[in-house]
This record gives structure tokens, C-alpha cells and sequence, in this order.
């Protein structure tokens, strides 16, 4: 008994010895503490160092504007809009008649005169009409000469007291009948001319074939009034009644007079220019993109010049010199990117956000722009109104 309660004895916790190792109350609170403050604290002096040199680095915030290609007049511009080249004079040529297109001369890009023959429909049954209408007439025509002749005879025969009045009646009437029916057979020959003529379709003015819009053996009806059928047989346009249609806004209208001087380019050969004029303001605007419609006319062009090319319009303050339409377009940057530094004159380029002074070379100015002769290339962004403080290696944030 007494081994077995010594056993048990062995067996219990000695409090004691555990109210040594154990922490007193509140030491787990405090080590968490503490632990998460010098968290925070290592995460704040990583911010910090991080961030250092952009608090208090002299950091100054620049706009960009771009080198870029111009024309010399672009600097003389008080707006720049863009439209599409549009024949004033163009028609969609159409047949009056209905029937299958049997001849057609014409395709895309051939020249047509007034009133000459483009496309034909078959006719046969019209003719046959047409002919039946002659023969008639003919028929009628000598049956008049008999009547006459009949007529003349019975007269004299009445003047002698041969015949009855009513005899040199029925003579008056069987002619004047035949009269009328020659009228009616030649009004009916007419009405089947004109049919005939409907079967053909002339150019209604001298142009040029733009599309082709029926080939043959389609069957060709005013109006499409058919499913099948085809209205438009080719499109012809005026290609001397060429302008430009630009739309400007509502609120730059006021800087636009007709007659201005204008300079048109064509997105297809940016390089080449024309010299145009404001020809007509048109008297109302488009409500759904707040605009008016603009024509400006060509004061000459050439066979590059084609509808439905894109074009921008620049207008002019001044008169259009012919020497600056011909010369080509010339590398500019605005007057407000070039400053002297060391007697040179310099731009300065973004590069890892540090300014980068480029010495450059310069020519004739331009209004607001100058010419760039070497240093920068066409595309180059460069820093706007540099300030003094402004230098080589300085850091700028782009706005």
C-alpha cells in the first residue's frame, strides 16, 4: 500500500515549479505588441528610403510637344479641318425603259460626252412596233391622196351640177378622216420613237465612269422595280467639279469667310499640296456632331486628285504663295521649345526621366514654329516652355 501511494505522489504536477516557468500575466500581450510595431516600423523606413530621393529631389513637371513634318503655311493656319474630296457634278445613269442591258461601252475610269451612247437594252419587240406604225402611216398617207384627188373631183362635179351636195360631203368627210388618222399614226410612231429612245442610256453631261453597276444580260428597270433588276447601269462624275468637303465646328466657324485661301492635302500623298479657297459656307449645321459643312475649292489639281479621298484643309490667314505650296514639308518644333544655354541654342529630350539637352541647328521661323536643320528627328518628343532650372541630367516628371 504505501508503494502504491508513493507512486501516486510521483505521479502529481508540482505547482509550484509551474507558477516559476510560467509568464506572468499580460507578457504575451506586450511581446505581440511590440512585435507588430517593429513590423510596421521596418515597412515605414522601406517606404521611406524608397520614396526618399522623390521627396526631395528637385523633380520639376514638363509638357511634351513633338517635332513634326509641316508645311510652311501650316504655321499661317487659324484651323485645320478634314474632309473628303466629292464631285459636285455626279450622276448615277439610269434607263427610263425596261428590258435586258444587251450593249454596254463603257467601264471604270472612261471618259464619256454629253449625250453619247453608254449601254443599250434589248429593243427587238419595240421595233417590230415601230415599224408596224410606219406601214400604217404609209398606208394612210395614200389613201389620203385618193380621198384628196376623190374630193377635187366631186367638187368640180358639184360646181357643175353633176353630183349632190351630199356626194361632195361624203368626199369632205372620207378626207378629213383620213387626215386625222394620218395625225393619230404619226403621234403613234413618235410614242414608239420615244420608247425606243428610252432603251438607250446616254451621259447626261461630260465626266468619267466611277463604278459600273449592271453588266449584260442583267435586266435593268427605272427604279429597281424588280427584285432581280438593276436601276443605276454606271455612275458618272464631273471631275472638273471636284471640292473638298470639310466639317468644322460650330464654334470655329466664325474664323472661316468665303474666299479665304486654303491648302488641301491629301491623306493618299501627304506630301503633295494644292492651293484652295473657301467656296461655300453651307447655311445650316449638323445638330447630331455640332458642325458645318464646308466646300473648299481646288485653284488647280491634278489626275491624283480622285472622290471619296480623305483630305485635310488648313485656313489660311494670309494669301497662299505658290512657292510655299510647291516647297516640301520642313521639320518644326514650336518657338517655346528652344532656349540658349552657353550660347547654343538647345532642346531638351525626356530620357528615364532626366532632361536630356540636345544642341540643335535651326533655320527660317515660321510664325509660331522653326525650321530644325539637325538634332532632332521628325517624331522627337521635347520638353515645352524649359524653365531656367531646367538642365542636362536635371529629373522631370511629364505631366
Amino acid at each position: 500500500m504505501e508503494t502504491k501511494h508513493a507512486d501516486l505522489n510521483s505521479l502529481r504536477i508540482d505547482k509550484s515549479k509551474r507558477e516559476e516557468h510560467s509568464s506572468p500575466p499580460g507578457r504575451n500581450k506586450k511581446f505581440y505588441t511590440w512585435g507588430i510595431t517593429l513590423i510596421a516600423l521596418i515597412i515605414i523606413i522601406i517606404f521611406i528610403s524608397s520614396s526618399w530621393s522623390s521627396w526631395f529631389a528637385s523633380e520639376i513637371e514638363v509638357n511634351l510637344t513633338s517635332v513634326s513634318l509641316q508645311s510652311p503655311s501650316q504655321s499661317d493656319a487659324v484651323l485645320q479641318a478634314s474632309g473628303y474630296v466629292v464631285a459636285q457634278r455626279k450622276a448615277a445613269v439610269a434607263s427610263k425603259g425596261t428590258g435586258r442591258l444587251e450593249y454596254l461601252g463603257v467601264v471604270e475610269g472612261d471618259k464619256v460626252k454629253k449625250d453619247q451612247i453608254i449601254a443599250r437594252l434589248e429593243d427587238s419587240d419595240i421595233r417590230a412596233q415601230f415599224d408596224e406604225a410606219n406601214a400604217n402611216l404609209k398606208l394612210y398617207e395614200a389613201q389620203l391622196e385618193e380621198a384628196k384627188n376623190n374630193y377635187n373631183r366631186q367638187k368640180e362635179l358639184y360646181d357643175s351640177k353633176v353630183v349632190s351636195k351630199s356626194q361632195l360631203e361624203n368626199a369632205e368627210t372620207n378626207y378629213n378622216r383620213l387626215l386625222a388618222s394620218i395625225e393619230l399614226a404619226k403621234a403613234q410612231v413618235h410614242s414608239i420613237q420615244v420608247a425606243l429612245e428610252n432603251m438607250l442610256i446616254r451621259a447626261p453631261f461630260d465626266g468619267t465612269v466611277l463604278t459600273k453597276n449592271a453588266d449584260v444580260g442583267e435586266i435593268v428597270a427605272p427604279m429597281a422595280a424588280g427584285v432581280n433588276s438593276r436601276a443605276n447601269v454606271v455612275t458618272i462624275a464631273d471631275m472638273s467639279s471636284l471640292q473638298v468637303e470639310a466639317d468644322v465646328s460650330e464654334s470655329n466657324i466664325q474664323k472661316i469667310t468665303v474666299g479665304q485661301d486654303c491648302e488641301i492635302s491629301l491623306d493618299a500623298y501627304p506630301n503633295i499640296r494644292y492651293a484652295g479657297f473657301v467656296d461655300k459656307i453651307v447655311p445650316t449645321a449638323d445638330r447630331s456632331k455640332a458642325t458645318v459643312m464646308v466646300k473648299v475649292g481646288f485653284k488647280n489639281y491634278d489626275s491624283k486628285v480622285l472622290p471619296e479621298m480623305s483630305a485635310k484643309v488648313l485656313f489660311l490667314k494670309g494669301k497662299e504663295k505658290q512657292t510655299s505650296i510647291n516647297e516640301p514639308p520642313i521639320l518644326m518644333v514650336p518657338l517655346s521649345t528652344v532656349v540658349t544655354r552657353n550660347d547654343k541654342k538647345v532642346v531638351y529630350k525626356v530620357i528615364d526621366n532626366k532632361a536630356v539637352e540636345i544642341q540643335i541647328t535651326t533655320g527660317r521661323e515660321f510664325g509660331n514654329y522653326i525650321e530644325i536643320v539637325s538634332g532632332v528627328e521628325n517624331g522627337d518628343q521635347v520638353i515645352d516652355n524649359p524653365v531656367k532650372e531646367i538642365a542636362d541630367g536635371v529629373s522631370v516628371g511629364v505631366k
